[in-house]
């Protein structure tokens, strides 16, 4: 699977957060769906072990300038539990038939946290995708492979832009691990939509119009960006069980009122 090339702000936005939630250079970091917006925010903040994944397709392929490319699925990633320190994805569980599965497995092979970067579901941008600055599926990454790839599962069938929340992120780890009690951090950025400088004349100035609307509305209320990062740190057992669980000869048994 293969994240679009970047615009705007989104790079720096990717950036700035990864330098803040992975704070040492030298732990092991698993990149999913990797291409060269990776390769050069890892590169330039200096990061010394890093394993990139993606598809085995030659579209996925040609994005990343490093040779050191393992082909795996983001929804059945093929390494042990825990096997790095922190797993991180960006612009790339959308590109997935169950995004949901894909987080997952991000959280699985991840010791210390887990790291994604997407667009976020909120009214805004409903309204923005209803007045046409975003579409709901992603025709323009699949024209941008010249029609053969870069949709769902990197196919040639555009993908629908899966967009998250808080709650829903949350949920879906208390589902998968509910013996434990997570912490969770959340960013939010911005980034120009791809679709606004589309059209002419008049379309092309109205359109203009009410981006200079949007951004200066999420300038003043950050959560309503489109841009939407978060950060599951993995729970720290038997600190972080729930309270009605204890460890016993490292077995979750339930606790008897």
């Amino acid at each position: 699977m293969t994240a679009a090339i970047d615009h705007s702000g989104r790079l720096a936005f990717y950036r700035s957060t990864i330098d803040r939630w992975i704070p040492a250079k030298t732990d092991s970091i698993l990149v999913v769906g990797g291409g060269a917006n990776d390769e050069q925010v890892f590169r330039a903040l200096r990061y010394q072990s890093i394993t990139y994944t993606n598809t085995a397709s030659a579209s996925a392929r040609v994005c990343l300038v490093s040779s050191a490319l393992a082909n795996a699925d983001a929804e059945s990633l093929p390494y042990a539990d825990n096997a790095f320190d922190y797993a991180v994805v960006h612009a790339v569980l959308h590109h997935c038939a169950s995004p949901h599965r894909a987080l997952l497995e991000l959280y699985r092979v991840a010791r210390k946290a887990a790291i994604f970067f997407e667009a976020r579901d909120s009214f805004t941008m409903r309204l923005v995708e209803l007045i046409g600055l975003a579409n709901p599926y992603e025709v323009s990454a699949v024209a941008a492979n010249g029609g053969m790839a870069g949709g769902v599962r990197d196919t040639a069938v555009p993908n629908y832009v899966y967009r998250w929340t808080e709650r829903e992120v949350e949920k879906t780890i208390a589902s998968y691990a509910p013996f434990a009690k997570h912490s969770f951090q959340y960013a939010y950025g911005y980034g120009t939509p791809c679709e606004s400088s589309g059209g002419r004349g008049i379309r092309r100035l109205v359109r203009q119009g009410l981006l200079a609307g949007y951004r200066t509305f999420v300038a003043l209320v950050p959560s309503q960006r489109n841009l939407f990062a978060c950060r599951i740190e993995k729970p720290q057992l038997p600190r972080d069980l729930q309270p009605w669980l204890i460890m016993h000869e490292e077995k979750l048994t339930f606790r008897q009122p």
